[in-house]
């Protein structure tokens, strides 16, 4: 693997970077204490082809790599790490509506879904299903052209809010084999939302429970065939944790610089804090540690590009590094900072809350050593 960007990866790059300091930074707090939905914004995202990355071009996708999504996440997320996380969960569900669904999903759906003039939500977790998805109990029962839904998804970002729903549920027996996935759309008699969860981080976003009371979808809304949704949503997943990954790359860098210019401008002592070799050494670690951070993420980018069979084992060890490393990071730059680390009016304190639900989505950090070893015992 090159470790030189190319020239148009550079230029990826740098569109999310300036994107990210002019329209994403300077209003993140204010999200973020007012609990913002900031969908026009995520519109002009769209607009830069930030909304379908590697959905493909007849639809309006920006067919690009997940390497390149990598470096677009990382950069959004040194913005707003709520925001970026959100575009790439629509992401998620939008490829999944290109690469498995029919032409006349893909048709109908992308073109709207590449713009954000509709957004997408992800539809797997359930109150009594969280590590072990595969025992989910959400039934769609057929019914001549139409399943019939019953039951709920817990922690669904966008619920109420997104227009798309892409859904994991139970068409057939227990076990992954029985599960199917589904696009619901908004306004579908029989679903409904929850209240919107009071949470510690991604707080500009909103986040609730979707219920289904007899909901009636069409057959014709089937993403893949029955039966395919558990294999959907683990290829899902694998991406999603390389864009988890690279949004932690990104705040956690924010709060390393963050913290670097602080050192340089607070007086301790007698002397700048940047001229305290411990404090110094504690720089270099997480200099250090994002670092390689960075190059995990980025082998795991490029080995799901080339479809190396160990991508999905490399996935979860960069998800599970980066987003450690990336808590850790943001932590020691609040500590460096003091008791003005704990306020408000500096980004370190939603820096850390931010970080934290990273090491639980998207496969908490546990189930990701799970699928290491698991991996590792195929070998």
């Amino acid at each position: 693997m090159p470790f030189e960007l190319s020239e148009e990866q550079r230029l990826v790059q740098k569109t999310a970077r300036d994107f990210a300091a002019s329209q994403l930074a300077p209003f993140a707090a204010q999200w973020d204490e007012e609990e913002i939905f900031p969908v026009p914004t995520m519109r002009q995202a769209a607009e830069l082809g930030f909304a379908g990355i590697y959905v493909k071009g007849d639809v309006g996708g920006s067919e690009l790599t997940r390497f390149d999504a990598a470096l677009i996440f990382e950069e959004l997320s040194a913005g707003c790490t709520a925001t970026a996380a959100y575009i790439s969960i629509h992401n998620m569900a939008s490829w999944m509506i290109d690469r498995f669904g029919n032409e006349d999903l893909r048709k109908r759906w992308l073109p709207k879904l590449t713009s954000m003039e509709f957004i997408a939500s992800y539809c797997l977790t359930e109150p009594g299903s969280g590590s072990d998805a595969a025992s989910l109990k959400t039934k769609a029962v057929r019914d001549r052209d139409h399943y019939v839904l019953n039951g709920a998804k817990a922690f669904i970002s966008g619920a109420g809010v997104s227009d798309v729903y892409v859904c994991m549920v139970r068409t057939g027996a227990e076990g992954p084999k029985g599960i199917s996935c589904l696009l619901v759309e908004k306004g579908t008699k029989g679903l409904s939302f929850g209240k919107n969860e009071r949470k510690m981080g991604w707080r500009s976003q909103p986040t609730a429970q979707v219920i289904f009371e007899d909901c009636r979808v069409p057959v014709a809304n089937i993403i893949g065939s029955e039966g395919d949704g558990f294999r959907i949503a683990m290829m899902g997943l694998d991406g999603g944790r390389i864009n988890i990954g690279a949004c932690s790359l990104g705040t956690a860098r924010a709060a390393l610089e963050q913290a670097q210019r602080y050192m340089g401008e607070r007086k301790q002592f007698g002397k700048q804090l940047s001229e305290f070799q411990a404090l110094q050494f504690k720089l270099a670690d997480m200099a250090t540690d994002l670092e390689a951070s960075r190059l995990m993420i980025w082998n795991a980018a490029a080995a799901l590009d080339r479809r190396d069979p160990r991508a999905t084992m490399l996935c979860a060890m960069a998800k599970r590094f980066a987003s450690d490393n990336a808590s850790k990071i943001a932590n020691d730059a609040l500590q460096l900072h003091g008791g003005y680390g704990y306020l408000k009016d500096f980004p370190l304190e939603r820096h850390v809350r931010d970080l934290r639900v990273h090491q639980i989505l998207e496969g908490t950090n546990e189930i990701m050593r799970v699928i290491i070893a698991r991996e590792m015992m195929r070998q």
